[in-house]
């Protein structure tokens, strides 16, 4: 009789000290663990030597892009339950070191009188081929513009009809500005994304004939937003070949050629300043930690005095041991490669190091939850043309992740916020008001 999840289940016990909080059902037909909610579905024998040869989440996404591994009922459910022994590892380092013993152990001869035949079987055998959706090891010098050309293009160059299915019509890709936590049936993913672009724009106290920097601009919606709303002047700038193309052709759609230019080039290489104002809306997560001040320090200069900028950035929880910190493998080998996360606090202090005067902070966490689940329900309800579109695999790393970091929002392991900070005059004029007060925009072209 076969009990292949029976001894799986034993051998994840024995390395947390605690039982496996999801059930595990095995290609043999066997399965153990809590009755109740969702459960762990190895198909193969190759989905238990991914997570034997990488006990960590790396090993969990390989076997569930090469679909050797499945999630029965509540996605969002399961990765709550494993959160701790994958996902936040970093606040508890011991709980890994135990997952990793164990690996160590189970791929050992010996594992067969202890625990069983199949997992020896299955550790004494080859590492199994990674999938081709994962990005090999860079070599070199990270962000350097060609080595985040190359980042971007792997994240962003992926087709932008499948972006417009996960995004929506509003083809936005950060976080929305919802009424409530739990949006009504009648509230839509398309008003939350306008309402933070008005957001935006009204903290930038963007006026007709202004002229406006947007950093990573994406498919041009904050530009298009700005031009057509505010009046501004907008120019945007992309390294992503295939989100410029779709830009244009939207401002060429709207009529909006002479207020809005599109450019390929990077950040660093924007000379035309000054500016009234600058967005940088999920651009500063792909910078990195060594570039900060730099990327900081270009975007004071090319404001004039006065000006403002709309830093908006996911952040993570500040470690015990900063010193510690590592990049999320996952994100790193399958979405973001080089993207780097740092603490809200890091951010607000490197910006005003730049010269920067930081003049309003506001999180919005619990935003980015509601988001990122309204994306993966638009995926999950177009799933066989986002598959013809970028594969199964592609689109499986796009769904884990986003439920994923749907719940790190949630439970509070990451964070979102809007830094807005102004470059103060030489003799110390902001330009900004007395009360904090981000009023209803008084011009728009649209009406």
């Amino acid at each position: 009789m076969s009990e292949v999840a029976a001894v799986l289940a034993r051998g994840a016990a024995y390395a947390l000290g605690e039982p496996l909080p999801l059930r595990v059902r095995a290609w043999d037909g066997s399965e153990a663990g809590p009755q109740d909610g969702p459960a762990l579905v190895l198909h193969n024998q190759r989905a238990l030597r991914h997570l034997l040869w990488q006990p960590d989440e790396l090993g969990l996404v390989r076997a569930w892009v090469t679909g050797d591994l499945e999630i029965s009922g509540d996605l969002y459910e399961a990765l709550d339950r494993i959160a701790g022994l994958l996902w936040e590892r970093d606040e508890d380092p011991s709980r890994f070191s135990a997952l990793t013993r164990a690996a160590t152990l189970l791929r050992t001869p010996g594992a067969v009188s202890t625990l069983g035949r199949t997992l020896a079987l299955a550790g004494r055998l080859r590492p199994p081929p990674r999938p081709a959706e994962e990005v090999v090891r860079r070599r070199g010098r990270a962000h350097t513009r060609g080595r985040d050309r190359a980042a971007i293009s792997h994240h962003y160059d992926v087709g932008n009809d499948f972006y417009a299915l996960v995004l929506g019509p509003s083809m936005v890709y950060s976080c929305a500005y919802w009424d409530s936590a739990e949006p009504s049936p009648d509230a839509s993913l398309e008003k939350a994304q306008s309402d933070k672009l008005d957001l935006i724009c009204r903290k930038l106290a963007i006026e007709p004939g202004q002229r406006l920097l947007d950093v990573g601009c994406g498919w041009g919606s904050m530009a298009l937003h700005a031009a057509m709303d505010y009046g501004a002047e907008v120019v945007g700038v992309t390294i992503s070949e295939e989100q410029a193309a779709l830009a244009r052709e939207r401002v060429s759609n709207w009529g909006m050629s002479k207020q809005v230019e599109i450019r390929v080039q990077d950040y660093r290489d924007v000379t035309d300043g000054p500016y009234d104002a600058i967005s940088s809306i999920g651009m500063a997560e792909h910078v990195g930690a060594d570039q900060y001040r730099a990327y900081a320090a270009h975007l004071h200069t090319l404001l004039r005095p006065g000006g403002r900028l709309l830093n908006h950035q996911i952040a993570r929880r500040p470690l015990r041991d900063e010193e510690s910190y590592r990049i999320n493998a996952f994100i790193d080998r399958y979405v973001f490669p080089d993207g780097e996360l740092a603490p809200v606090g890091s951010t607000v202090s490197l910006l005003e190091a730049a010269g920067f005067e930081v003049r309003d902070v506001e999180a919005l966490r619990e935003h980015y939850a509601v988001t990122l689940r309204a994306w993966v329900a638009n995926l999950e309800a177009n799933w066989s043309q986002a598959v013809r579109l970028v594969g199964e695999g592609r689109a499986r790393v796009w769904r884990l992740y986003m439920a994923a970091s749907a719940l790190g929002f949630q439970r509070n392991t990451m964070g979102v916020n809007q830094i807005l900070a102004v470059r103060t005059a030489t003799d110390g004029t902001s330009g900004m008001p007395l009360v904090r007060t981000f009023g209803e925009r008084a011009f728009s072209m649209a009406t």
